[in-house]
């Protein structure tokens, strides 16, 4: 049988503002707080579903995230459908969140997958996509994937 191979556990972030980025998490990703200490020198909180952690945030940072560096590119979550998507794009256009496209993208050129792409209150590129059901929608990006160029 063998080993499957290392898989994503968690990811950790550092943000300028615990409350406002937990906030923001929550209700866009609907993730729960699971832990984490909200005051002191060392905040932090641990953010999940169903018990099973999936994001961590840790304030120690200033300013904006820099996608001009080397580092994380984009951080993407798949949802079940299209449905999952467009109501994460309604809760992202209700908060005022900055979107990369007009609404829900194709991944590519032929693809049946794809979501929204938009940054988090501090610059930090996301992505929320369904596997499939997204064969109709436009492809900003010609000739390469639309998750690798926003």
């Amino acid at each position: 049988m063998g080993n499957p191979g290392p898989q994503t556990g968690h990811v950790g972030l550092n943000v300028t503002d615990l409350t406002r980025s937990t906030a923001f998490y929550q209700r866009v990703l609907g993730l729960e707080r699971m832990g984490g200490q909200a005051d002191g020198d060392r905040r932090f909180a641990f953010l999940g579903r169903d018990g099973t952690l999936v994001l961590t945030l840790w304030q120690q940072s200033e300013g904006a995230f820099p996608t001009g560096l080397p580092g994380l590119h984009h951080l993407s979550f798949q949802v079940a459908d299209l449905d999952s998507v467009r109501e994460a794009e309604a809760v992202l256009r209700e908060i005022g969140a900055r979107p990369f496209h007009d609404g829900v993208v194709a991944h590519g050129e032929g693809a049946s997958s794809g979501g929204v792409f938009f940054a988090d209150p501090d610059g930090i590129r996301l992505e929320i996509f369904a596997p499939v059901g997204v064969e109709a929608a436009p492809v900003p990006t010609q000739g390469a994937p639309t998750c690798g160029f926003f």
